[in-house]
This record gives structure tokens, sequence and C-alpha cells, in this order.
């Protein structure tokens, strides 16, 4: 491998979060959330005794991450549903994408429907094995809208419900959506007659409801039932339901409805969940049903850096109507977990406190890792143990795919570090550590020659708060003596990054910023839909 690429040693990731610390999980409970993380939107569904779940990925390649569990607590992933370049070439902004998939199988076929938003529209892809590969995407012709559902009907049909613009395009009030259902023809990919209204606005138009979306029709004692996100993705999010005796409806809307939310709860709360809704349900074997949706960890003042994560809670049947239990209380981190059989199987934990070690000994990558849109060309290798990562002109302030290979920040607190070499080529080339959440809110710790070709250390911070997203360097130290190889390490404590780096494994950490504020990467201050991810870097053409 020649010098323009930086070699990565391995990546070390601890999750050290404080909530872990003070409750025990044993056979007989789960923690919450199940999918630490940013894995939004979550849908499910059962195949004989195993389930499978995917969430939304936005702009990250591979995308719709999928999972297989036996016990709806331990989660394994076996795939990615876009994997391949002609399923999907993303060179949009990091919250476009992929959103708000449903899983489902029907006959021995599974499908997956998503939207693939400014790039194409609302698609379904197929495969036999949920693991892949699954096919190129078929699109649905003429949907204005997102959050597709796929629902087979007892009786052989099948239906697609969708989110859309109010009805003839007139807004009542801000946020004014509808949803709207089609029949398909499942065996040739065709619509089959017009979209049919079948929720406008959503739960009561007299109190102006915002953002009706990601509907999923379940039938249930001759009712089909709707269950739906309504009031935005954030704090006031929640999930309703409504049913009907045809699935086009009329549908009423459940009278104690929301189903799931925690906008009426206290703020100042300790360890808060929020933003709860975005659901689905699933019927286990014995006749229980369960829902996961997604829920965000704050810390301060509705600052989240991990993202929308996928959270579980049972659901319970009263008089004809679904309830997730306890879902206006505050979501627990415990729970008594579904009445399965533990799985057979040891799969590396999603949640709690866990340590996952990389020593890019595979000839593939792990699952765990992402690209920030899809590849144009092959650049990096996996070799002797090694990661390498070609140093190309792309630089992490475009909106391009440059040359970055993250995970998910899963944790409020957590510890990272790598041990990198790069031949450093001119004053425009770098390799390191990256807390990313956009082009314009980053914070990069990493190698460079300075002015004097000598080696600096140097910490590097983007913001849309500061100059539209322009970076600065926040700290740098030259080094006395040039290195062939560096340790980088970044210390997150919710709101506050720490940022080390030394010249030799059995050396002390040596300290370049302390405290730094990471704000900058949550939802709120960085605008979109996505959490941050944590990895490695490297340009030619970064300066």
């Amino acid at each position: 491998m020649n010098s323009d690429y930086a070699v990565f040693d391995y990546f070390h990731y601890e999750g050290k979060d404080q909530i872990y610390k003070t409750i025990t999980r044993t056979n007989d409970n789960y923690f919450n959330p199940i999918l630490s993380g940013f894995y939004p939107d979550p849908s499910i569904c059962r195949v004989g005794n195993k389930f499978y779940l995917v969430n939304s990925s936005f702009s990250y390649f591979p995308g719709l991450p999928i999972f297989e569990s036996e016990d709806l607590v331990n989660w394994k992933q076996i795939g990615h549903v876009i994997d391949r370049k002609e399923q999907a070439n993303f060179t949009l902004a990091i919250s476009k994408g992929m959103y708000a998939p449903t899983i489902r199988c029907h006959d021995g076929t599974f499908y997956v429907v998503c939207t693939n938003v400014d790039a194409g529209g609302n698609f379904i892809v197929t495969a036999k094995n949920p693991a892949g590969p699954w096919s190129n995407p078929i699109w649905f012709p003429n949907i204005d809208g997102i959050d597709p559902d796929i629902f087979f009907d007892d009786n052989g049909k099948v239906y697609i419900t969708h989110n859309g613009p109010p009805p003839n395009n007139i807004s009542v009030h801000g946020g004014h959506r509808a949803i709207y259902m089609f029949e398909y023809d499942i065996k040739n990919f065709k619509i089959i007659g017009e979209p049919k209204l079948v929720i406008n606005g959503g739960t009561n138009m007299a109190e102006k409801p915002v953002w009706i979306e990601g509907p999923h029709i379940i039938k249930k004692d001759g009712f089909y039932y709707m269950i739906c996100a309504q009031g935005g993705t954030e704090y006031r999010h929640t999930e309703v339901v409504f049913r009907s005796k045809n699935i086009f409806g009329p549908y009423e809307s459940y009278e104690m409805n929301p189903i799931l939310t925690q906008k009426n709860l206290d703020p100042n709360r300790k360890n808060q969940v929020t933003t709860t809704g975005h659901a689905d349900f699933i019927q286990l074997p014995n006749g229980e049903w369960w829902s996961v949706f997604l829920g965000c960890r704050p810390y301060g003042d509705d600052l989240y850096n991990t993202g929308r994560e996928t959270f579980m809670l049972p659901v319970e049947w009263k008089n004809g109507w679904p309830e997730i239990t306890g879902g206006n209380e505050p979501i627990p981190f415990i729970h008594k977990r579904p009445n399965l059989p533990l799985s057979r199987e040891s799969v590396l934990p999603m949640n709690g406190n866990f340590i996952s070690d990389d020593e890019f000994d595979s000839d593939k990558l792990d699952f765990k890792w992402n690209f920030v849109r899809t590849p144009s060309e092959k650049w990096h290798e996996l070799k002797d143990g090694k990661l390498f990562v070609k140093a190309r002109k792309e630089s992490i302030k475009e909106l391009v795919n440059f040359s970055f290979i993250g995970r998910r920040q899963q944790h409020l607190q957590f510890d990272i570090s790598t041990k990198v070499s790069f031949d450093l080529k001119g004053n425009k080339a770098t390799a390191g550590l990256a807390a990313f959440q956009n082009e314009k809110n980053y914070l990069l710790l990493g190698i460079r020659l300075n002015a004097e070709n000598k080696q600096e250390i140097y910490l590097e911070k983007a913001t849309n708060e500061v100059n539209e997203g322009k970076s600065e360097i926040v700290r740098k130290q030259e080094l006395l003596s040039s290195s062939k190889a560096l340790f980088f390490r970044i210390e997150g404590e919710a709101q506050y990054f720490t940022f080390y780096y030394k010249t030799n494994q059995d050396d002390n950490w040596k300290v370049l910023a302390e405290n730094v504020d990471a704000s900058i990467l949550s939802t709120k201050k960085a605008g979109g839909f996505v959490g941050t991810y944590l990895g490695m870097y490297a340009s030619s053409n970064h300066f």
C-alpha cells in the first residue's frame, strides 16, 4: 500500500453511561433503548420464531441497517437493505436519503418500502433472505409524500399507505398533512386505482394537529388499525391510533390518543427519554403484542448527540384499542422482557454499557461501519490487521463522499481511541479522529504539517452557529520530534468532549483540549435528523 493511505491499527469504543451503572440486567429484563444510538424510525416483522427490524439511515451508506433477533432483546445486525451503488447513489445533504422504512414478509418474500428523499421518492425492494441481496428499487410513481407502509390483507389484497400533502394542497394550518392509501398489485408491482385520502390532518382538526406521518396498518378482530406518528419529530412527538371496519375508512380516532408521548412530563426530570413516537407493532407467537418506537436521551435543554434511538414497550388492548403500556409515563430504562425463549446465539450488545473493539483482522468492514454518502470508488483496504484509508482530495467540509469511516455514538458517556500512521505530504494533508454530525458541525482531532513543516496535533471545530459553518482551529500542539505513528483519543461526557494524544503506546495520554463544548453535534443545534458518528478520517486537501 502506498503512502497516500493513512493506516489505522485498531478502533476502540467503550460506553460509560451512568444510568447503566445503577441498574442490573438479568435474564428476566432488558435495557432501553434496545438499539442505542442513531437507529430511528424502527419497523419490525416476525417470521416464525425470528424477528427482523430495519431503521432509517438518511444519506449514510450502506443504508437501512437490518437486524435479527429471537427474543426481541438481543439483536444482531445481519446486513443492510441498501448496499450497492445502483440501489441508491447518495449525493445529498446528510439528512436527506432514506426515510422511515417498513419491513414485512409474505409467502416467503421479504419486502421493504421506503422513501429516498430528493433522490427518486418512494420505492419497494424485495429479498428471499433478509440478510440480502435485496433487489434494486421498484419505484412508486406519482406519490407526493413519505413514510410508505405495506399491508398484506387476509383476502390476498395488498395496500400501500403513506404521508402526503393536505387535500388539494390547501393547508388549513401550519404542519397540516394527510395519510393516503392505494391498492397495489404485488405480482406486477403496479398501482391499482387512485390513492384515497384516509386521514386528513390527524386526530382532531379542531386542535390543529401537525405532521401526521409514519402510518402502519394492523388487522385485528375485524378492525383495521392505523397507527401514526403525529406532532413532528421533536419534543412534541406522539403516536396515535385510528380504526375502521373498512380498509379505506372512514377511520375513527381513539378518544385516549396519544397512546405514546413524553411531551407532557416534567422537563426537569432525571434520566429523561423524550421525542417518543413513530412506532410499529409486532405480535408474538403466544399472542402478546409489543411496540418498537423511537426516542431520545437528552442532556441539558433537549440536547442529544446520540440521535433518535430504538426503544421497546409492551402493548395492551383495552376495549378494542391498543395502548403502549406506560406510553404517557416516563419511559423506563429497564423493563420485564417479552415472554420468549432467550436467544441461543451470543451477539454483541447493542445497549447498556459495552466495549466494542475492532482490530481490522477481517477481510471486510463490520456492519457497524458506514460511509458518508455512496463511495464513487473503493478508497479503503483491510490488510494485515490494519485499515488503510486513502487520503483523497475530498474534504469533510464538503457535500461529497470524503474518506471517513464511522460508527454511531451510542452513549452519552463514551471513550474512543485509535492508532494512525500517515506520511504527511504538504500542508493540506491530514488524518485523525472525527466526531461528525454534518459538514458544518464536527470536531476533528488530527495531525498535519504546520507552516514550518513540523508535525502538529490540532483540534478543529466547525459549527453552523459561527461563520456559517466554517471551521476554526481550537487548539494545536507542535510535536518536539517527528513520529511515524500517533495515538488519538476522544472522551465524551454528554455535552463536553476531551481530546488526547500520545506518540508511544506506553506513554500517558496528553490532553490537547479539555471540556470542549460538543453540543454543536446535537440535533437541536446542528439541525437535521441524524446522530453523531465517530470515526477515522483522512484527506490530502483538507485545509
